[in-house]
């Protein structure tokens, strides 16, 4: 059994066709073929049958699936591990994060952990917050950083890096667009442009209004800060987002007033598998976040802290 055969197997699995796992994996799609016939043959079973113009795996292929998946995530772990040794300013940090830290958190903080050291490379990978959890168990990240905070998980663990205060925004020419702070509460006939489901920031928001004493009522749904913003400026609605999702990209841009009661707020975090070590260069850009924001004081030499102690 060969180190190929598992890779272009494991391809196959993911993409569930030989064509677009070959051109992924750059090689003749008969090579592919051919190693997973080999593979078949020399496990004595069949790991993919035919579904329409796809395959799928058998019930047998799953399982291996799932060993195989393993067994490559530990090599490349191993593989790194052995570059960190030789040079640790060198490595790969593979990170997590919600699309709303992708305006200026990411970029600010990468870019100045790279002045420090530049040869270290980034592999991102964005998600919600279950999708965010997920990757970082299953090791697809080192690291993520995420909103809200968990209050408590069996196998994740990190620090509170911040807590962000969330502000209205409204159109231009909102009766309210230029008061210094209003209540939620003043809000109530307003319809409201919200994240859709699944999106952390939504329960915020909504909880809020709740707070405030009213349901809100949704003109639009959306995915992305840049959507939302776009459209409370030009009059769809209103919303509340956080300060960093403020960012100036186009020359339409909503009012933005301070949110007097109730407070609204996120926790962002970073978070880690709770059972497993992290690379050295992983953890050395934990430690430059620690102090970025200002904790390094406050933890100390401390280990990780558990979510929700």
């Amino acid at each position: 059994m060969e180190l190929r055969q598992l890779q272009y197997f494991l391809k196959v699995a993911q993409k569930e066709h030989v064509t677009q796992a070959a051109e992924e994996l750059h090689v003749a799609q008969s090579a592919v073929s051919r190693q997973i016939h080999q593979l078949e043959e020399e496990l004595g079973v069949q790991l993919f049958m035919q579904k329409g113009r796809n395959l799928q795996l058998t019930p047998v292929g799953q399982l291996f699936c799932k060993r195989v998946d393993s067994i490559l995530k530990d090599l490349d772990k191993a593989v790194v591990e052995v570059h960190e040794f030789l040079d640790p300013e060198q490595g790969e940090i593979r990170i997590g994060f919600p699309h709303s830290l992708g305006i200026h958190l990411i970029p600010s903080v990468v870019a100045e952990f790279k002045r420090r050291y530049p040869n270290v490379k980034f592999r991102f990978k964005q998600g919600m917050f279950p999708s965010l959890i997920r990757d970082v168990i299953s090791a697809e990240v080192d690291l993520a950083f995420i909103s809200p905070f968990p209050e408590k998980h069996e196998q994740v663990e990190g620090e509170i890096m911040l807590t962000e205060e969330l502000y209205a925004i409204l159109p231009p020419n909102h009766p309210l667009a230029n008061e210094e702070s209003i209540t939620l509460n003043q809000l109530k006939e307003d319809k409201f442009v919200l994240f859709s489901k699944g999106y952390s920031l939504r329960p915020i928001v909504w909880h809020a209004c709740l707070e405030a004493g009213f349901t809100p009522k949704i003109a639009f749904e959306g995915e992305e800060t840049d959507t939302i913003r776009g459209l409370v400026a030009a009059g769809m609605g209103v919303s509340i987002l956080p300060e960093m999702a403020l960012f100036q990209t186009n020359p339409l841009q909503p009012a933005r007033v301070r949110i007097s009661e109730p407070k609204v707020t996120r926790t962002i975090g970073l978070i880690h598998r709770s059972d497993d070590k992290l690379p050295r260069v992983a953890q050395a850009f934990r430690t430059f976040l620690l102090s970025y924001f200002g904790l390094q004081q406050q933890n100390g030499n401390q280990k990780n802290t558990p979510v929700g102690s």
